[in-house]
């Protein structure tokens, strides 16, 4: 059986035509507008079938190109041979982009989607979601751009790298970001349709991807890479295998936990790999127990974060709900779903990401492994703040208290924060803490001397003595506020805070 898309001189032709369109991120944006383009990222379409109706001659083949694959309306055949002159109608039929649908009209099958990183613009190919087709999605739907796959994209380190490997590569879009900063990609997925779409993704894009067919790391058995990404599918679930994109067929969290215990072995010394992933909190349990579980014996450093902890109803209405299922399908489903739940003493369901680096050749320091809930709007992982974070985490290590001591530090632009309570003579404040703004996870709790510490760390004298001044003025001794002020400069400094001053 032929997938969509699988000529690739008609893929060649329908890039020719989407770019002459001008069907880009930007382009899109401003044929809707700002607050049509915005209500459109939010899901709502109306405002923008409007802007895409009103749209002036200059711009009907890209209006015809937004109402076809992003807002899902059968559009005339004519008007789709005049949108998409190079590649035709007939070819688009033959390859399983369009079909016929009543009135002489065409209706998309596939969703084909701008997809920019601030720097550079893609198209992406994936199938229609839900909201776009009428009834479930088929048992080997393939996503397209997502909220963990944006999430994602945004916390990958993009150094520029060798060898670099997208497990579960779904439409690709990991991929053609990787592409920027890797030398090679190679993507897998068990999903013989998702493999079909990515190629067609990546030859939309001028890309070449080394695209294999098989579960996890099974298609790369024996070869390590300098970066491994992988948005699998984590759903937390009975091991049924319902649908492809979210359903691994093992059950509970085990595809995540095999995910984390076994990406080490396919690491070059110094590698990172980057994967989201959902775990079970059992009652009366911490998430960060089963997540170091999985941790404890791969030698590697991490960074694992719970952005978010779903309740067993609400985790299994977002699934439910995002296949399309008819409301007493959903019903059952979701009944069985949750008493499987309830049989295991699951509490909820924690999801986020976990970032785990090998050792450099050579290194002898001991796994370094933080497990933090960071779940605040503005506290999103991106790459530069990932790769910070480790290098933060080194350089504690390798620096010893006298060293520390005898450094210049600075604070980073950071906001004081206080909390007050009224009493009999005013406000009094009863806490306080500094917090980098941005900065996931990066806020410290502090007291007099901690606050009157860091305002004075400005890259001028050295810690030592920052520590002297002070303890002279407060008429305490220098040696024991050092002993206490280390731990809390060295928390500082992991939470980027302060930092060595150049």
């Amino acid at each position: 059986m032929n997938h969509p898309l699988h000529a690739a001189g008609v893929v060649d032709a329908l890039a020719v035509d989407l770019r002459s369109a001008g069907y880009t991120t930007d382009g899109v944006a401003r044929l809707l507008g700002a607050d049509a383009n915005a209500a459109f990222s939010r899901g709502l379409q109306w405002s923008a079938l409007r802007a895409t109706a009103r749209a002036t001659p200059a711009d009907l083949r890209l209006a015809v190109l937004v109402r076809l694959f992003l807002l899902g309306t059968d559009e005339p055949t004519n008007r789709v041979a005049l949108a998409l002159p190079t590649v035709g109608v007939d070819a688009l039929l033959a390859n399983g982009v369009v079909e016929r649908a009543d009135g002489g009209s065409l209706r998309a099958l596939l969703d084909v989607r701008p997809h920019g990183d601030g720097v550079r613009d893609f198209l992406v190919v994936s199938d229609q979601d839900a909201a776009m087709r009428q009834g479930p999605v088929q048992h080997d739907h393939v996503l397209g751009i997502g909220g963990a796959s944006v999430t994602l994209a945004y916390a990958v380190v993009r150094s520029p790298v060798g060898r670099a490997l997208d497990v579960g590569t779904g439409s690709g879009v990991q991929a053609v970001h990787l592409s920027a900063h890797c030398e090679e990609v190679v993507a897998t997925d068990t999903n013989e349709r998702a493999l079909a779409l990515a190629a067609a993704t990546a030859r939309l894009n001028g890309l070449r991807w080394d695209l294999r067919r098989g579960s996890l790391f099974e298609p790369v058995a024996g070869e390590r890479f300098d970066l491994v990404v992988s948005n699998p599918p984590f759903v937390v679930g009975t091991g049924a295998l319902d649908y492809l994109y979210r359903d691994s067929g093992m059950v509970g969290d085990a595809l995540s936990q095999r995910v984390i215990e076994e990406v080490g072995d396919y690491l070059e010394p110094g590698g990172t790999a980057q994967v989201m992933a959902n775990w079970i909190v059992r009652r009366g349990e911490d998430w960060r127990d089963r997540v170091h579980g999985w941790l404890a014996g791969t030698g590697l450093h991490a960074w694992a974060v719970q952005r978010e902890f779903a309740d067993p109803i609400s985790y299994v209405s977002l699934w439910t709900s995002d296949a399309g299922e008819r409301p007493e399908d959903a019903a059952r489903r979701g009944g069985q779903w949750l008493d499987w739940f309830d049989d295991e003493g699951v509490a909820g369901v924690g999801m986020g990401m976990i970032t785990v680096r090998a050792p450099r050749r050579g290194e002898t320091r001991p796994p370094d492994q933080v497990l933090e809930q960071i779940t605040g709007e503005d506290e999103g992982l991106t790459g530069p703040e990932v790769e910070a974070f480790f290098a933060r985490r080194e350089y504690l290590h390798d620096t010893g208290d006298a060293t520390l001591l005898a450094a210049t530090l600075s604070t980073a632009p950071v906001l004081l924060e206080e909390q007050s309570l009224p009493g009999a003579d005013g406000w009094q404040v009863v806490g306080a803490s500094v917090r980098r703004p941005g900065g996931p996870g990066a806020v410290l709790g502090v007291d007099e001397v901690s606050r009157a510490l860091l305002a004075g760390c400005r890259g001028e004298v050295p810690l030592g003595t920052l520590i002297e001044l002070l303890a002279a003025h407060h008429g305490v001794d220098a040696d024991a506020l050092a002993e206490a002020a280390l731990p809390v400069v060295r928390e500082a400094i992991g939470r980027g805070i302060l930092y060595e001053a150049t």
